[in-house]
């Protein structure tokens, strides 16, 4: 939180002094109390079992206090919304390697999972398409509100053959940017897209180097986050005709390649995670989903703090009628 007026939070030195003070009155007035001989005016003026809830009305009082100094000071939070118009790619790596089972029941059966918690979690208002690539990319859907369609489009995945990640990031990058249409890029350049790429291993095919799809992207001003999935020691079976699993096969590692897939976010000014169980990247693709796509700004917030001050007195002053007790 900044305040347009810091200076005036001097006035927050008004809380202590204002209790300070009531302290002492309320000592000053029990030793004045001592003072009388007759016992029927003492006991109207001194209370011999003063419970702890007398403080109560003081308390609201001085909280009443601190939130009025502090709207003097015009304090200003950081607010965040659903960008208007905003679209999320989310670019799906459907190689041959999708089938191993390092992670749980397989690599592609875990993303689906994910990518299907991802499509509920961004907000409603925020466009969801889906693409997958293998050897080429394919567009399975084109940026919706519909989660059904996306839903289905997800369920729709398989496993086929190579790895061409640039491809898959120029296609992405073209569905996103006739998305938003011909919305200009903010101060930081950037314009209400996001492509998030998961992928399992390194490029095998293509025309586009994965580099050369992060440059389309920067060009365009669209954020790539990138999920690196599967562990180091994933393997294969892949027989002898290039089958997978079937006659005299035999295992092969593949390996996911996060260096590249890191270098891709940091040029697009992404993040980039590395997911290697369900659970993780089911967390990933949460926390995507709850943060992307999202216009951040600063809003001055003092009426809140005046509203809050109005109801911390009314309650101060309630309070004092029900217990008893005097403000200062």
């Amino acid at each position: 939180m900044t305040f347009l007026n810091p200076w005036l939070l001097v006035t927050l030195l008004l809380v202590p002094i204002v209790a300070a003070l009531a302290i002492w009155f309320d000592r000053r007035r029990a030793r004045y109390a001592v003072a009388f001989t007759n016992l029927d005016v003492l006991a109207s003026v001194a209370s011999p079992h003063r419970k702890p809830w007398r403080w109560i009305p003081l308390l609201l009082f001085l909280l009443a206090l601190a939130a009025a100094s502090t709207a003097l000071a015009r304090p200003r939070a950081a607010v965040s919304a659903a960008a208007s118009r905003a679209t999320v790619v989310m670019l799906v790596d459907v190689s041959g390697s999708m089938r191993a089972a390092d992670v749980k029941p397989t690599r592609l059966g875990a993303a689906q999972e994910a990518m299907s918690a991802f499509a509920d979690k961004v907000p409603k208002q925020v466009k969801i398409g889906l693409v997958s690539f293998s050897t080429s990319p394919n567009v399975l859907v084109i940026p919706t509100l519909d989660r059904g369609a996306i839903h289905e489009g997800i369920d729709l995945l398989s496993p086929e053959a190579g790895t061409a990640i640039g491809d898959g990031l120029g296609v992405a990058v073209q569905v996103a940017r006739s998305s938003v249409g011909n919305v200009h890029p903010g101060k930081d350049g950037k314009i209400p897209a996001a492509i998030v790429l998961l992928s399992d291993g390194a490029q095998t095919r293509g025309l586009l180097t994965p580099m050369q799809g992060a440059e389309r992207a920067l060009q365009a001003g669209i954020r790539v986050y990138t999920v690196a999935l599967g562990t180091d020691h994933g393997t294969l079976s892949i027989g002898p005709f290039g089958s997978f699993g079937f006659g005299g096969a035999q295992r092969f590692p593949v390996r996911p390649d996060p260096a590249t897939l890191a270098a891709i976010a940091r040029r697009t000014g992404g993040k980039t995670f590395r997911a290697e169980s369900a659970s993780r990247v089911n967390a990933v693709y949460r926390q995507l989903g709850s943060s992307i796509a999202r216009h951040h700004s600063s809003r001055e917030v003092s009426s809140w703090f005046a509203g809050a001050a109005a109801l911390l007195l009314l309650g101060a002053l309630g309070a004092g009628r029900i217990f008893g007790e005097r403000l200062p």
